[in-house]
């Protein structure tokens, strides 16, 4: 667990470790199977794999990038994809969201299992059994890594944990729960998966009521609090930006005051939770048709 944070040499040698990945999988498999979600060594096992799963995309190597892409290279004749995971046109990023990765192997082995659904379902499923924090954050911050970015891998990912796993009921649980890093890691995770504009519609039903509720009444004092906060209203700004719908449904759970007040605090001006609430502010006042609700 120790020598999984020591940096990008770090986690290349333990990604290419054999048999390495496949026996932390095995071994939490066993203990989900065993009704065991709150052992240590299973604790430990989340978390060597929540480090192994930071910046993945960026560091895996050119051959696995080169596969996930070659469905990509006929987007356009004009457009170009350079590289492991580098910058591309903004049209191929547009068209991104709707370019599912190469097929899943059944049987995946090492580096593969990272991003592979199994894997997936059980974070979700340790989200939703364990009463570990640490394996809590564990779970869900392997989550956040592996949506992070721009790539086909975050998208796909986000796509099988809302819809082919149905994970936001799990991830909405932790938005409740009294560790705040757990909670800050559980908004930072729905603040990657909202990025994904076809799956806002189900994030916005599920959990924004959750996220409107979980904002303070005014701009928060700790670090912590003031990150997460910053977080939320930014995941609420991916949520309502383009969607009409959604921004009602901000109005429709009271979120228009809290967010107003936080924006307005003058000693925390230059706050990070000021300046997200003010972002969202702006986005919402583009909704020309909820202007009269707005002024009610």
């Amino acid at each position: 667990r120790n020598m999984s944070s020591a940096g990008p040499e770090g986690r290349k040698k333990m990604r290419e470790c054999n048999g390495l990945i496949d026996s932390l999988v095995y071994y939490i498999q066993g203990a989900i199977a065993d009704h065991e979600p709150n052992d240590k060594a299973t604790e430990n096992c989340v978390c060597i794999l929540h480090n192994l799963s930071y910046q993945l995309e960026i560091e895996l190597p050119e051959s696995y990038a080169q596969s996930m892409y070659m469905q990509r290279r006929n987007v356009s004749n004009n457009d170009k994809t350079p590289g492991c995971f580098g910058t591309r046109s903004r049209k191929v990023k547009e068209k991104q969201q709707d370019t599912p990765l190469p097929e899943e192997k059944s049987n995946p082995r090492g580096v593969e299992s990272l991003w592979h659904s199994t894997l997936i379902r059980i974070y979700l499923s340790l989200i939703a059994k364990s009463t570990r924090n640490y394996t809590q954050e564990a779970s869900l911050g392997a989550l956040q890594n592996l949506t992070a970015g721009t790539g086909p891998m975050p998208f796909a990912v986000a796509r099988t944990v809302v819809q082919k796993a149905n994970g936001l009921p799990s991830i909405r649980t932790m938005l409740h729960v009294s560790h705040p890093t757990v909670k800050k890691t559980a908004v930072s995770l729905l603040r990657n998966l909202s990025r994904n504009t076809s799956l806002q519609s189900d994030i916005a039903r599920e959990v924004l009521p959750d996220l409107v509720s979980i904002l303070p009444e005014s701009v928060p004092g700790s670090d912590i609090v003031c990150e997460t906060t910053a977080s939320i209203c930014y995941t609420l700004y991916n949520l309502t930006q383009s969607n009409s719908h959604n921004a009602r449904l901000l109005l429709g759970a009271d979120g228009l005051p809290k967010i107003i007040t936080i924006s307005m605090n003058d000693s925390n001006m230059f706050s990070k939770a000021s300046r997200a609430a003010s972002v969202l502010l702006y986005s919402l006042w583009s909704h020309t048709d909820l202007h009269s609700a707005y002024k009610k």
